[in-house]
Formats: C-alpha cells, structure tokens, sequence
C-alpha cells in the first residue's frame, strides 16, 4: 500500500520502503558513512529485510548477482563511493554477462560537492556506462519511488540485468512527502504465432536439429514446457556453458554442454548440424568456442535464435528465424509443436553415446583422482543441491561429471570471474537454508574472496567448500606452457594453510589427500551444523582432465620443432 503524501520520510527511510515495495528478500553490503540514512531504516525492518554485512564489496556484488541469478528478482547491494564502488564493479560486469537482474545502490559524495574530486567521487555514470543497463543518480528524495521503481523494471525486463543507482549523501537525508510506487511488473516479449509456425516447418524439414538452452530464467514449469516438445520430436538437448540446469543432465535426451572443455564430438555435432534451436543463450564467445562452432555472420546450420532483446538477436549470427522473446514464454508458445523425429533417431543415439563416454574419466596423476570426487557427488547429493563454483581449470571437470537435475542448481558466472563461487553459495545458502550448497573453489580462486567464509559463519549459511589445491593459477599455468613451454612465471602460489585458515574462521576443515578419503570428509561436513571447507590436495600434473601439464609443454615444443 502507498504511502500517504502527507507522511514526511528521509531519503533512506523512503528507499527501504521502496525495497519493501518490490519485494526485495534481503540486502547485502559493506557499510559506510556516505549512505548511513538507508543503514539506520534497515535497522527497524531487519525482520523484513536483513542485512548481510559482508567482508569485501566484490563478494557483496557476487552475492547479490548470484541471487538475482537463482530467484530472477534483483539482488540488492549497498557499498560506499569511491573504493567500495570499484570493489563492486565486479559482481555488475559478471551480472551484466550473464543476464543478471541486479540493483547496486552506491553512497555519492554530497551534491554540492559533485564536480571537484571530493573525496572518494566517482563519476559513476562514466564508470558503470558500459557494465549496466542503466545508471543513474537519484538527487532528489521526492523521486526516489519513481527511480527506484524503474531500477527494478529495467533489471527484469528484456534482457535481464544490472543496474546502478548513485545516493548522494544529502539526498539520503532530506525529507520529503512522497508515496510509494506500485510494485514492478517485468516486461517480457512472447513469440508471434507466425513465429512458432515457422519454426514448425523448419523442424519439419530437419535431419541433424540440435536444441540448445541457456539462461537463467527458466522456471520449472517452463522446463517440463520445454522438455516435453524435445520428447514429441525426439530432440538432442545441449545446455550452454555455465547454464547447464536449464534442462535435466539425467533424462536421455540431453546429450552435454557446449562451452570451454567441450566434448570434440558434441563440438562436431554442432557444427554438422542442420537445424540449431537456441533459446536463451546469447551465442556469446564462450558458448561458440571463439565463434567457430556457428560462423559469422550467417551460420551454416539453419538457426532459430530466441532471445529476450532485439538487440541481440543478428548482433553476431544472422538467424533464419529470430525470435525475440522470453524463455518462458517461448516454452509455453511450443504446446502445439509436435514433429516426427524417427528420421534423426540415429543422429540422436550417436550423440548419447558420445555424452555417456565423455563421463567416463581417465586415470590422473597423483592419489586423490578429482574427476572421482566430482561422481560421488554427483552420486550422493539430493537433486536439489545447488553447486557454485568460480573461474579456473578445477571448474571443468565439476562441469563434465555432475549432472544437474533439477532447476536453479547452478551458480557460475559466464564472464569468467574468480571469487564468485564461496560468496554464491554463501547468497543460495541465506535464500535456501534447507537445501545442501556446495561452493567448488581452486586455491587461487578462493583467496580471492575466501573472507566471506566469516560472513558464512556470522549468518549460519552452513555451506560447504570444496578447495582444489595445486598451488597455481592452474588456468594460466595451462595457457603459459602451451604458448610459451617451459618458462615458467607468475604463476606458482604458496597457499596458507587452508584448514587452519577455516578453523580460525569458526569453520569446520579437514584435508584429503587420497580419493578414498573424501566420501567419510564430506559426511563429516554435511553433519558439521556450521561451514565447512575440505581442502583436495590434487598433483599439479593433473591441469585437465586428459592432458597433463608436461604433456602439454611437449606437444608445445614439438609443435616449435624444439623437442
């Protein structure tokens, strides 16, 4: 219900009751002087709307992307000017790339002090101009009800993703006598019936199709929308790198994950392809292996590229039937679609064997067999556990051999950001406490926000932390001895030692050495009642799942006749 007009609230009473409006769960944030105001209104709604004090401002940006990411309302965020804003930009670049809806509310400095470099100013317009949807400064009160309402309509609709709102501090507090906005309703295109006939008849005229899904606004029942038209037509289903919960890993039609550490053979499929339905997906570069699985501009497969912004759609690919729309609505349109598929059975067959080998691991240097930790807990884990991880090698083995069962199960950033992993899982935790939530995290990858296990502890989000540890920047490592073998540079870690470092956080820790160890470790740490990290000391032979890295540094050399 709206405010009366006669009711005179501070600018940060009038935000808080604008986040109450729309529906906002909770608030993460890093406090500071410059919005104290909104901190103070928090305080007499925390029943409401608690607010998550975190350690660092990347890992507050990370878990508010990561709750847009799981419940498709915004995750909110709260940092300082200046240097909490930058620490931020993070999580609003991985929120921006993978289709996020998220609000970053930032402390300005005052208005009469714009334009001088005061202290910690930021001209935010400038900085976030490219990484957000829109950004904007809110320098009245009396319009914060309208700019807050168009922050939280523009993140869900279209294309989802961030916005930026500046607070400048005498704003917060001045009074004004305003009333609420209504609360935000997305808007989201649907696809033409003419849309659905031609795709119809596209189909109709198939014999290699391949479906492809992504995106992270999928719901359940638009899942079974979409898995029921791939049973009528017999359809192989690829999910897109780092979306791969858009669709069941366990039904027998899904056939793998298109993205870095793609299966050859599912590479090749989508290259012999002779229909592509892509819905969600941008067919950025990662989806595409650099753009070379579909060639620019015009495919040579047929494409039916669905996607929520017109924008996108021809941006790289030429589609024959591009449909600007929803996934959800997309799903639903596809009831009437019904296609024989006997004539691609085989075509089909062929590429559920090929996923059924590629989970097949081979053996890897060293005691502790990570591909094997991975399949137990893909074995052992109940359908609805959500699984985090950040960026580096340790991700794609967890990527290869755990099955996704159910929706909202994956919390991964497609723009390839370190740190994300422990903060998701800390986020999916708060707005899932009776679900198990496992962060998988590389070494390098966790001391980037590996703080956040104090926020976890504070808040009792009991997750448990995976710790792959190889002692180097592994991905890099990779890539420097393939381009430049045998000089190696910058990087080699020398790690703390993580379970002490857990343990002093109040966290629970052990380490395993052997892949016979983990399954009792991981039991220990479901029943720990706190958070728990293992840390899975694994060769540093073991880059990939099937090269190791000298094998990768002879076939370098040879490749430069130097071996």
């Amino acid at each position: 219900m709206s405010q009366p007009s006669s009711v005179s609230r501070n600018g940060g009473r009038i935000l808080v009751d604008q986040l109450l409006v729309h529906g906002a769960q909770r608030v993460y944030c890093v406090p500071g002087e410059s919005y104290l105001p909104v901190i103070d209104a928090l305080h007499d709604v925390q029943d409401r709307l608690p607010l998550i004090v975190c350690r660092q401002e990347g890992g507050a940006a990370n878990m508010a992307e990561a709750h847009g990411k799981l419940t498709g309302a915004p995750g909110i965020c709260l940092v300082t000017r200046g240097p909490g804003a930058t620490n931020a930009s993070i999580g609003v670049h991985t929120a921006f790339q993978d289709s996020t809806p998220m609000i970053l509310f930032i402390g300005q400095v005052g208005s009469d002090f714009i334009e001088r470099e005061a202290f910690q100013e930021v001209d935010f317009r400038r900085m976030f101009g490219q990484m957000a949807k829109w950004v904007a400064s809110i320098d009245r009160a009396d319009r914060i009800p309208e700019f807050v309402a168009r922050a939280f309509h523009v993140a869900c609709s279209g294309r989802p993703g961030p916005v930026v709102l500046a607070l400048p501090e005498d704003m917060l507090a001045q009074t004004a006598s305003v009333p609420d906005a209504r609360r935000y309703r997305p808007a989201l295109p649907a696809p033409a019936p003419s849309d659905i006939d031609e795709l119809a008849r596209l189909l109709s005229q198939a014999q290699r199709p391949l479906l492809l899904l992504g995106g992270s606004f999928w719901d359940d029942r638009s899942r079974e929308q979409i898995r029921g038209f791939a049973q009528r037509c017999g359809l192989p289903v690829a999910c897109a790198w780092r979306f791969q919960d858009a669709f069941d890993n366990a039904d027998p039609l899904y056939v793998g994950e298109v993205g870095i550490g793609v299966n050859p053979k599912l590479a090749q499929r989508v290259r012999e392809a002779d229909l592509l339905i892509v819905a969600g997906p941008r067919l950025g570069e990662m989806t595409t292996s650099g753009y070379t699985l579909l060639q620019p501009p015009v495919p040579r497969q047929t494409l039916i590229h669905v996607f929520p912004d017109p924008a996108e759609l021809g941006r790289v690919y030429q589609a024959q039937l591009p449909i600007a729309s929803g996934v959800r609505q997309f799903a639903a349109a596809l009831d009437p679609v019904s296609v024989d598929g006997s004539r691609w059975r085989e075509w089909l067959q062929a590429a559920q064997n090929d996923y059924a080998q590629w989970r097949e691991p081979p053996p890897q240097p060293g005691a502790l067999q990570y591909p094997q930790v991975v399949l137990h807990l893909d074995r052992v884990l109940p359908p609805d556990a959500i699984v985090s991880n950040g960026a580096g090698n340790f991700a794609t083995p967890l990527h290869r051999f755990f099955r996704h069962r159910r929706h909202k199960t994956q919390l991964a950033p497609t723009s390839g950001a370190m740190g994300y992993g422990v903060p998701a899982a800390i986020a999916a935790k708060l707005a899932f406490p009776q679900r198990t939530v496992v962060a998988v995290t590389g070494d390098g990858d966790f001391l980037m926000t590996g703080q956040e296990l104090a926020t976890a502890r504070q808040y009792q989000a009991n997750v448990i932390v995976l710790l792959v540890n190889n002692g180097m920047y592994g991905t890099i490592r990779m890539h420097q001895e393939r381009e430049f073998p045998g000089r190696v540079y910058g990087t080699a870690l020398e790690n703390p030692d993580f379970v002490a470092l857990a343990q002093a956080y109040g966290c629970a820790g052990e380490r395993v050495t052997e892949t016979g160890q983990f399954a009792g470790a991981f039991e220990r740490a479901l029943a720990a009642g706190r958070p728990a990290l293992i840390e899975l000391m694994i060769d540093p032979q073991a880059i990939t799942v099937t090269q190791t890295l000298d094998q990768i540094r002879a076939k370098a050399l040879a490749a430069r006749g130097e071996l």
